[in-house]
C-alpha cells in the first residue's frame, strides 16, 4: 500500500467516525483558530506551515484528553477577486499565465473566472480538498464564507456594537486607495505592498521668485539645520497651482498629491537641470539654501523635493560628500566653490554624540556610499536616539532645551498655522499596487467611516486584554504594546468589493480586515446558525447569546437557542490565536481592540502565536512571480505527511522557514524508517507485535532500562516543547533524538540477541517503545500513526489515543549516567588507539576511589567550584590520608564539576564488567577493569574520576 493509499484510507475513516466534531462535554475545552485564508489562489507550502502548526497542536491536546474545538472558515471580503475578475474578462495575458501556470486551474474553470464569487467558490473548495488531504483535524461542521448571510448579520451586530459604544467616527481620513478601481484597498487588496503603513509628512514651502519648492519631511524640527535643498535633475518636475500660489514638485508626486490636495492644477513644466545652483529661503531661518543635484531623490514619494540636514540625517551627510568628491558634476552645474562651503549645522543635541551626530553613526555602522544598504539602518537608528532622547541645541530660538518630540509638535503647528507649510501622508515603503494591477495612492476621504483605534479609552482596554494573554514568543509582547499605542483610526469602509454593508450607511462596506477581529465567535455557534433563517438573527440574539443579556424573545425554538447559547459559553473565551508576526500591527491588534470592546473580561482571548515567513530554497515565495510549490503538488510528490513532518522540522512556528527539496527528501528517508520499526520488531521477537494486552514484564538488564528511561526523557521534552508551540524542537525529540538512542541501543542489544531470555526482554522492551513512540508522532504524521498502530493491534484511533505521559519511576539518571560511560569509555580507547596508531594487546580500565567520590559529593553540595572550601571540609572529614592528593583532585575537579551532571555515586566498576562483551567487541581487544588497582604499572589510576574512567593500554 502506496503512502498516498495509507492516506486517503485514514481520512476516510476520521470522516466516516467524525472524529473531530467537537462538541461541548464535561472535559476541559481547548479552543484554538488560525487566521482563515483568502482564497484567492491555490495553497502553497507557505500556507502548508500556517494551517499545520495548529493541527498538530490541537491534536497534541486532543490525545491529552482535552477536548479541543480547531474550526476553518473562508474570508472572501473585499476586492482582490473583483480585480482578478476584470483582469481576466480582459485576457490579460500576465494574470492568465499565473492562474494557468501557478494556480494551475484548467481551462474550462478559468473561462468561468470572469465571475468573482465563482473565483471564491472554486478556490475555497480547492483548500477544503487540500486541507483534508494534510490530513488537519477540523470541524468542518462550522465551515462558512464570509459573504454568507448569516455572517454578515454577525458583522453587522459587531459594528453596531462598536458605533454605539463611540468608537466608530466619521470625517476626513486618509487611505490607501486605487484609482482604477475608484475603492479604498487593504491588504488583501494588494499585489504588492502588504502591511505597508501610511505616514503623516510635513510639507515646508521655501521660496525663490514667487514660487515654493514645496519639500516633504518627517522631521520640521530640523530645518534650522538646513544647508541646501535636493532636487533630481533626471526627473520632471512641474508648477501647480495650489489655492492661488505656485508650488514647485515633481511630476510623479503629483499622481499622490491630487488625491489629498483640492483644486490642485498644474500650470507648467519645469527644467529641473536649470534649477541647480539656484537659492531658496529657509521658511524659519529667512536663510538663503542652494539647490543640489541628488539621484537619490526618489520622484514618487512624498513631493519629490528634499531639504538637507547633514548634521543629522545620515542620507544626507553621505550625499553631500559624494558630491564634493564628484568633480564631472560640480564642473557641470558650476557648483564646486558653493558646495565644498557647505558645513553640517547641529540642531540636536544628543548625549554620547558631538556636534554632527551623522557622521558617527555613518562611521559606527560602516557605511560606504549611498548604495550600502547600512545606511538605511543607521538612519533609522539615529532617528530613534534623537526621537527618544534629544534635546533641541541652546542656540536654537523659541525651541532650545525642548524635547525633540515637543518641539516637532510645536514647529508643525506653527509652520501650519503661519501657512509657511501644509500636511500630506504617503505610503511608508513602496511599491504599494492593487490587484487590479494600479499603483495604489493616499486619498483623503472626507466621508470616510473609521475605527477610533485613536481612543486613549479604547487603548486602554486593549493593553489589559494584553495583559492577561500569553504571547508565542513571548518578545512579541513588546511588538503588541508598541502597535496597540501607535495605531491611529482605521478606515473601515469602501465602495466596491464582497462583504457586509455598513448597517447604517448602505452605500459602504466594510473592509477586510475590521469584519475579521472577532469571527471566533461566530465559529462557536456556526454549526448551528447556517440552519436559521438569517433574518432571525436580529441584534437581540446576538446581546443575548454573546453578552448574556436575556432579552432575546424572537422566533428561534426555545430550546435550540439555548443549546446555541451554552455551545458558546462553553468554548468561549478562545484559547489561542495564531497568525503572521507581520499582522502584528494590523489584524492581530485589531483582534485584541474588537474582543476588549465587545466582550466581558473573562471572555477575552487567551493567547497568541506569531507565525514567521516561508522561503523556497532561500528566496522569498511569490505566487505573482511563481516562486511557489503548491501544497497539493508537495502532496503529490512526496506524501502529507512528508510534508507536514518536514514544515514543523525546519524551524519554529515563529521563524522563518525554508523549503529545500533536498532537505524534504532526507526527512522522507527518516519516516520510512520510523514507519517500518514494528516490522524490525518483529525479525528480533520472531513473531507479530500487538500492544492488545500487552504488559511489560520485569527489565533487568541495565542496556534497556536505559532506553526506557531516554523513552521517557524523549516523552517530558517533547509534551513541554509542544505546551509552548515548539515544533522544531519536539519533532528534535520525537524523531531524530529518538531514533538516536534507538539506533544506539540497537546497536548495543546486537551480539545479545542469540540468547531466547535476554530476546524476551529486548522484545518487551521495544514494544514499549513502539507504544509509545507512535503516538509520540501522531500529531506530526498522523496517516502513518495510525497505520502503525492499527498494525499493531492499539486500540481505537491512534488520534484518540491517551499522549505517552513522562513515568519518573522509568526515568533514571543514574541509568543514563551509567550508558553515557560505556559509550564514553567506548568513544575514549578508540580515541587513544587512533592518536598512538597502535593496536592493543590488553585495556585495564580504573574507576574512582570512594574517597573522590566523597570529594564530589562535598563538592556538589557547596554548588560552586569554590576550591578552598571544598578542599577545606574533605580535609576536616579526613576522607584521604593523602592532603596533597586531595588538593590536587579537588583543583581538578573544580575545573571540570561544571561540565558533568552529578547523579550521585553510581556502582562503575558493576556498570564496565556486566558491559565487558560490548567494550571489547567495539574496542577489538580485551578488557580488565578494576575497582582497586592491582596491576597499574604507569599510575594511571590517578586519573580515574567519578564518571570519567582512567585507562592504562597495553
Amino acid at each position: 500500500m502506496t503512502n498516498h493509499d495509507i492516506e486517503s484510507k485514514w481520512q476516510k475513516k476520521w470522516e466516516e467516525s467524525r472524529l473531530f466534531e467537537s462538541n461541548p462535554d464535561n472535559r476541559d475545552k481547548i479552543f484554538l483558530t488560525v487566521a482563515y485564508p483568502y482564497p484567492s489562489g491555490a495553497m502553497h507550502i507557505g500556507h502548508g506551515r500556517t494551517y499545520t502548526v495548529p493541527d498538530v497542536y490541537a491534536r497534541f491536546k486532543r490525545m491529552q484528553g482535552y477536548n479541543v474545538l480547531f474550526p476553518m472558515g473562508w474570508h472572501v471580503t473585499g476586492a482582490p477577486v473583483i480585480g482578478i475578475a476584470k483582469r481576466i474578462a480582459k485576457k490579460d495575458q500576465w494574470t492568465l499565465d499565473i492562474y494557468k501556470n501557478v494556480h494551475k486551474v484548467p481551462e474550462d474553470e478559468l473561462n468561468k473566472f470572469t465571475d468573482p464569487e465563482y473565483i471564491v467558490k472554486y478556490f475555497s473548495s480547492e483548500y477544503h480538498n487540500v486541507m483534508c488531504n494534510m490530513g488537519y483535524s477540523i470541524d468542518w461542521r462550522r465551515e462558512f464564507r464570509t459573504t454568507d448571510p448569516h455572517y454578515q448579520k454577525f458583522i453587522e451586530w459587531q459594528f453596531r456594537q462598536l458605533k454605539n459604544k463611540g468608537f466608530v467616527g466619521k470625517g476626513e481620513h486618509p487611505v490607501k486607495y486605487c484609482p482604477g478601481c475608484e475603492n479604498p484597498v487593504g491588504d488583501h487588496d494588494l499585489l504588492e505592498g502588504e502591511g505597508v503603513g501610511i505616514n503623516e509628512l510635513t510639507l515646508v514651502k521655501f521660496e525663490m521668485d514667487g514660487n515654493y519648492f514645496v519639500a516633504a519631511t518627517f522631521r520640521p524640527e530640523t530645518l534650522f539645520g538646513a544647508t541646501n535643498l535636493w532636487i533630481n535633475p533626471d526627473e520632471e518636475y512641474i508648477k501647480v497651482d495650489m489655492h492661488g500660489e505656485n508650488w514647485i514638485i515633481s511630476k510623479k508626486a503629483y499622481y499622490n498629491i491630487v488625491h489629498q490636495k483640492k483644486d490642485i492644477k498644474i500650470i507648467e513644466d519645469i527644467n529641473a537641470p536649470e534649477m541647480i545652483g539656484k537659492y531658496v529661503k529657509n521658511p524659519l531661518t529667512d536663510q538663503k539654501h542652494i539647490i543640489l543635484p541628488a539621484s537619490f531623490v526618489d520622484p514618487e514619494y512624498a513631493s519629490g523635493v528634499v531639504y538637507s540636514v547633514p548634521a543629522h540625517a545620515p542620507a544626507d551627510y553621505i550625499a553631500l560628500k559624494d558630491l564634493k568628491n564628484n568633480t564631472e558634476q560640480l564642473e557641470k552645474y558650476g557648483l564646486k566653490e558653493k558646495v565644498l562651503s557647505i558645513r553640517p549645522v547641529n540642531v540636536v543635541t544628543l548625549k554620547g554624540f558631538g556636534e554632527v551626530p551623522a557622521r558617527e553613526i555613518i562611521t559606527k555602522f560602516g557605511v560606504q556610499n549611498q548604495q550600502d544598504p547600512k545606511l538605511k539602518d543607521a538612519t533609522n537608528e539615529l532617528y530613534k536616539l534623537e526621537h527618544a532622547k534629544g534635546i533641541m541645541s541652546k542656540h536654537i530660538k523659541d525651541y532650545k532645551d525642548l524635547s525633540v518630540q515637543k518641539a516637532r509638535d510645536e514647529i508643525i503647528n506653527d509652520i501650519i498655522s503661519s501657512g509657511k507649510g501644509d500636511i500630506m501622508h504617503d505610503f511608508a515603503e513602496r511599491p504599494v499596487v492593487c490587484r487590479c494591477g494600479t499603483k495604489a495612492v493616499v486619498k483623503i476621504l472626507e466621508d470616510q467611516w473609521f475605527l477610533k483605534y485613536s481612543d486613549s479609552n479604547w487603548k486602554k482596554l486593549a493593553m489589559q486584554c494584553l495583559g492577561q494573554e500569553k504571547t508565542v514568543p513571548a518578545e512579541v509582547r513588546a511588538n503588541f504594546e508598541y502597535y496597540i499605542d501607535w495605531l491611529e483610526d482605521w478606515a473601515c469602509s469602501r465602495r466596491i468589493g464582497l462583504g457586509t454593508k455598513l448597517p447604517w450607511d448602505k452605500q459602504w462596506l466594510i473592509e477586510p480586515l475590521s469584519d475579521s477581529t472577532i469571527y471566533m465567535a461566530y465559529y462557536a455557534i456556526a454549526k448551528y446558525i447556517k440552519d436559521i433563517n438569517p433574518d432571525h438573527l436580529d441584534d437581540s440574539f446576538f446581546n443575548d447569546v454573546y453578552l448574556n443579556t436575556g432579552k432575546y424573545s424572537g422566533d428561534i425554538n426555545s430550546e435550540l437557542f439555548e443549546d446555541i447559547k451554552n455551545e458558546f459559553n462553553y468554548w468561549y473565551p478562545l484559547n489561542w490565536r495564531l497568525s503572521a508576526k507581520d499582522l502584528v500591527g494590523n489584524h492581530l491588534s485589531f483582534h485584541i481592540f474588537h474582543h476588549s470592546a465587545i466582550f466581558p473580561k473573562d471572555k477575552w482571548p487567551q493567547g497568541v502565536v506569531v507565525f514567521g515567513m516561508g522561503l523556497l530554497e532561500g528566496h522569498k515565495m511569490s505566487s505573482s512571480k511563481g516562486n511557489v510549490i503548491l501544497l497539493e503538488d508537495a502532496i503529490e510528490n512526496h506524501g502529507a505527511d512528508v510534508v507536514r513532518l518536514f514544515l514543523m522540522a525546519s524551524a519554529e512556528p515563529w521563524q522563518d522557514f525554508d523549503w529545500r527539496e533536498k532537505e524534504v527528501k532526507g526527512i522522507k528517508r527518516r519516516l520510512e524508517w520510523f514507519s517500518e520499526f514494528d516490522e524490525k520488531i518483529e525479525d528480533i521477537k520472531g513473531s507479530s507485535v500487538s500492544l492488545k494486552s500487552f504488559q511489560i514484564g520485569e527489565i533487568k538488564k541495565p542496556v534497556n532500562k536505559w532506553i526506557l528511561s531516554q523513552v521517557n526523557m524523549r516523552i517530558k521534552d517533547a509534551t513541554e516543547a509542544l505546551e509552548g508551540f515548539q515544533t522544531r524542537k519536539a519533532i528534535q525529540e520525537s524523531l531524530f533524538l529518538f531514533k538516536k538512542d534507538i539506533d544506539h541501543y540497537l546497536h548495543r542489544i546486537e551480539h545479545e540477541l542469540k540468547d531466547d531470555i535476554t530476546r524476551k526482554e529486548i522484545a518487551d522492551t521495544l514494544t514499549y517503545v513502539l507504544s509509545r513512540w507512535i503516538r509520540l508522532m501522531a500529531p506530526f504524521v498522523p496517516h502513518i500513526a495510525e497505520e502503525m498502530w492499527n498494525r499493531v493491534e492499539g486500540e481505537g484511533f491512534v488520534s484518540n489515543a491517551p499522549w505517552p505521559e513522562y513515568d519518573a519511576d522509568i526515568f533514571d539518571e543514574k541509568i543514563q549516567k551509567a550508558e553515557e560511560i560505556v559509550q564514553g569509555l567506548v568513544n575514549d580507547i578508540n580515541e587513544i588507539k587512533k592518536i598512538t596508531g597502535r593496536k592493543p594487546n590488553k585495556i585495564h580500565v580504573y574507576i574512582a576511589q570512594k574517597w573522590k567520590w566523597d570529594v564530589f559529593e562535598i563538592a556538589n553540595e557547596i554548588g560552586r567550584p569554590d576550591i578552598g572550601r571544598i578542599i577545606g571540609e574533605s580535609t576536616e572529614q579526613d576522607l584521604h590520608y593523602n592532603n596533597k592528593e586531595i588538593a590536587d583532585f579537588a583543583k581538578r575537579l573544580a575545573r571540570e564539576m561544571t561540565k558533568i551532571k552529578y547523579v550521585g555515586q553510581i556502582n562503575e566498576y558493576k556498570i564496565v564488567n556486566d558491559s565487558l562483551d560490548f567494550l571489547s567487541r567495539e574496542v577489538g581487544a580485551e578488557i580488565k577493569v578494576y575497582d582497586e588497582p592491582t596491576y597499574d604499572p604507569q599510575n594511571k589510576s590517578r586519573n580515574a574520576m567519578p564518571y570519567k574512567l582512567a585507562i592504562y593500554i597495553e
